[in-house]
C-alpha cells in the first residue's frame, strides 16, 4: 500500500486553517498530557513524603518495629522495620495483673497483654501476603477512622492509638498509606489476637 504525503500549502485554502487549528490543539493536548503525568508524579512524591513525615512523627515504628538488644540496650531492629511482632517469637504467658499493674508489653515492644487479651503489632510493610501490600487506601482510611481491622474486621486493640489517628484528614491517612506501600516488604505473619482467658 502506498501513502501519499499531502503538504498543507497544497490543500485548498478553506481547509488549511481548520487543519492548523487541529494540529495546534493536538500539540497542546500532547503537552498537557506530559504535564499531567509530571504533575501526577510530583503529587504522588509529595504524598509519599508527607506520609513518611506522619508515620515517623506519630511513632509508628515504636510498636511496629521489633526491638533487639544492642550494645547500649534495646534498639529497633532496622532489618525488620515496620514488620510487626516476629512470627517466630513465642512468648511466655504474661504476668498476673493486680491493682498496680494492669497491662504489660513484651521485650520487643510488639506484643501487649491486658484486660482485652493479648494483641500484637501487625506487619505494616508492603508485603502482599502478610503486610498491607494487598490493602487498598480506603481499607486503611476506614480502619483508622472506625477502629476496625482492614476497615471491616475485628476491633483494633490497645495500645494502637487509632482513636487519635482518626482525627487526621483522609488525605493525611492516604499519604501515610502511600508511604507504607513504599516500605520494603518483610514477610512476617504476626500471631492472631488472643482473647482473655476466663
Amino acid at each position: 500500500m502506498k501513502y501519499r504525503v499531502v503538504l498543507l500549502h497544497s490543500l485548498p485554502t478553506a481547509w488549511q486553517r481548520p487543519i492548523q487549528k487541529l494540529a495546534v490543539a493536538g500539540l497542546i493536548a500532547l503537552c498537557a498530557k506530559g504535564w499531567l503525568v509530571e504533575a501526577a508524579a510530583a503529587s504522588n512524591a509529595d504524598a509519599v513524603s508527607r506520609g513518611a513525615y506522619l508515620v515517623n512523627s506519630w511513632g509508628c515504628a515504636d510498636c511496629h518495629t521489633p526491638m533487639k538488644m544492642g550494645p547500649n540496650g534495646p534498639e529497633p531492629d532496622r532489618s525488620r522495620a515496620l514488620s510487626g511482632h516476629p512470627e517466630s517469637l513465642k512468648l511466655a504467658p504474661p504476668p498476673q495483673a493486680n491493682e498496680s499493674w494492669v497491662w504489660f508489653g513484651s521485650a520487643t515492644n510488639t506484643a501487649y497483654a491486658g484486660p482485652w487479651g493479648i494483641s500484637y503489632a501487625i506487619n505494616i510493610t508492603s508485603d502482599r501476603e502478610t503486610g498491607l501490600g494487598a490493602w487498598k487506601a480506603e481499607d486503611f482510611v476506614t480502619a483508622m477512622k472506625t477502629g476496625k481491622h482492614a476497615g471491616v474486621g475485628r476491633p483494633i486493640l490497645p495500645p494502637m492509638p487509632w482513636q487519635a489517628l482518626s482525627h487526621l484528614t483522609e488525605d493525611d491517612l492516604r499519604a501515610m498509606f502511600q508511604y507504607l506501600q513504599t516500605v520494603p516488604p518483610v514477610r512476617n505473619r504476626v500471631p492472631d489476637y488472643q482473647p482473655p482467658a476466663h
